[in-house]
């Protein structure tokens, strides 16, 4: 079968199992896995009973052969069209889990579009181990950055398992990770609010978090009155604050 989309099939019969566990364990009224490709989790999660819940598939040639193989007593909805670009407006309001083996190219922006939608209850994906240690990473270690932040404010993150290249066929050249997401209580501030006090400080994150927000075109005195009420030194640098730091300082600003 022709591979357009650059698609890595799990084949580990082992990974499906844990991943449809977590799934399973952290279960929501409604189920939605995105970028199904072959079936090998759809599959697995109609043989432990689940039904009735939606697939979201960007390749044309895959979602034939989902028609081909699924079985129609299981009354999966398969819906041809990039994630990113779908309306979750036409999804069950109701608590959902998604799960995932994501594909590494936009596996950020997809986590990120998940946890943004208010009925994002729980969620199993799978990572390129690069995006993981992004994900977990805290203020002060190497891979901190606005993919840790976004992600640690909005749900409570826990390991699942590490997978091997030759888990997949063809096997990828990076190692790669499942990562459990349970949504918490989000900041009380409007998201916007932080999303931009994040993003500005990392534009220029070998510079002081005071510079940076000047760079990006805050006022300083504002600036540095925030930084002092988040009882931060002026000379703090943009990975060294934390996610809730930076909520207080969202607020200030």
């Amino acid at each position: 079968m022709r591979q357009k989309y650059g698609q890595h099939f799990l084949i580990d019969k082992n990974i499906i199992t844990q991943i449809v566990d977590a799934a399973l364990l952290l279960r929501a009224e409604n189920l939605v896995e995105i970028g199904p490709g072959k079936g090998a989790l759809t599959q697995e999660l109609i043989a432990r009973g689940e039904h009735d819940f939606s697939v979201i598939e960007i390749d044309p040639a895959m979602v034939a052969y989902l028609e081909k193989t699924l079985p129609a007593s299981a009354n999966i909805h398969i819906v041809e069209q990039n994630f990113l670009e779908a309306d979750l407006s036409s999804l069950p309001q109701i608590p959902t889990v998604f799960v995932s083996n994501l594909p590494y190219e936009s596996a950020a922006d997809i986590l990120d579009k998940v946890l943004s939608w208010p009925y994002f209850k729980t969620a199993v994906f799978m990572f390129q181990k690069e995006h993981v240690l992004k994900i977990r990473a805290r203020a002060g270690e190497d891979f901190y950055g606005p993919l840790s932040i976004f992600s640690q404010l909005r749900a409570r993150i826990s390991p699942i398992c590490k997978v091997g290249r030759n888990c997949f066929a063809p096997p990828p050249k990076v190692e790669s990770a499942v990562l459990a997401f349970e949504k918490i209580t989000p900041p009380e501030i409007p998201w916007q609010k932080i999303s931009r006090a994040v993003r500005v400080a990392f534009l220029h994150r070998r510079k002081t978090l005071l510079n940076a927000l000047v760079l990006g075109g805050c006022d300083k005195e504002k600036v540095t009155g925030a930084i002092a009420a988040c009882g931060l030194k002026l000379t703090v640098r943009p990975e060294e604050v934390t996610p809730q730091q930076y909520v207080k300082l969202a607020q200030y600003l």
